[in-house]
């Protein structure tokens, strides 16, 4: 964990809405209450780029392109070097066909533009990842952490991993990898029908070394979305100023 990062801008508010008139909504309310927003696949797709220039109208908060690139190795430079003219600081990558992809992050070093290379889904548990072929005693962590130095060796900024695999990943990479974690569940939260598997409160994966954490329905359908992004900030704060004294 970089404790050079204030605790807002770690918080990264998932903009998993349909239309960008339910979009704005939530930009506007939380502009001063996390540090980026991220737009997904089914938001982008119905909005194209204009979705962006929404977010910069209303907001300085940084913006992850959540898009998971993956394709022939081609193609996906072609697609980063788009993405370096839409002004956003983070924008994701498959990891899992290795380093012929990954290495397309190095067409965007000097940008400015920070690829993230997607490791495992967090809906993803060990039964669905043997039934993609790999080997019954195969563990989840070996393939996220195989996968993380292939992006961190490719010249990727960092990683999207689960909570449950953060410090093995740091003690790998090293501090200046960074971590970005999906899959975050306050203790306080009730989703239903959850369909992420591998999960985290926000305090653990801050402790654990994450870097930033990516949180969109215990906001998002909150009964007040910004009393909800001002305890995860908190609880944040509380980890970084306990980690600090420790120090």
């Amino acid at each position: 964990m970089t404790t050079s990062i204030n605790s807002k801008d770690r918080l990264i508010f998932a903009l998993d809405v349909p239309d960008k008139r339910e979009a704005q909504r939530l930009v506007k309310l939380l502009h001063n209450s996390v540090g980026c927003f991220k737009v997904g696949l089914q938001l982008f797709v119905q909005e194209g780029p204009d979705i962006l220039k929404l977010i910069k109208d209303h907001s300085t908060a940084d913006i992850f392109l959540d898009l998971k690139l993956h394709d022939i190795p081609a193609t996906v430079r072609g697609a980063l070097k788009s993405a370096e003219k839409l002004g956003v600081r983070y924008i994701t990558i498959h990891s899992m066909e290795g380093e012929a992809i990954l290495e397309a992050s190095k067409e965007v070093k000097d940008s400015g533009l920070e690829v993230l290379a997607v490791t495992l889904l967090t809906s993803m548990d060990e039964e669905q990842l043997h039934a993609l072929g790999f080997e019954q005693d195969t563990k989840i962590c070996d393939v996220v952490l195989d996968r993380a130095l292939r992006a961190k060796q490719s010249g990727c900024s960092g990683i999207i991993c689960s909570g449950e695999e953060i410090a093995q990943v740091k003690k790998k990479c090293g501090e200046h990898f960074k971590i970005v974690v999906p899959g975050i569940r306050p203790e306080w939260s009730q989703i239903p029908l959850d369909d992420q598997n591998r999960i985290s409160t926000p305090m653990k994966a801050i402790k654990a070394g994450a870097d930033l954490i990516v949180v969109g329905r215990p906001i998002r359908d909150a009964d007040v979305p910004k009393e909800a992004a001002r305890k995860i900030v908190s609880e944040i704060d509380q980890c970084i100023n306990l980690s600090l004294i420790h120090i």
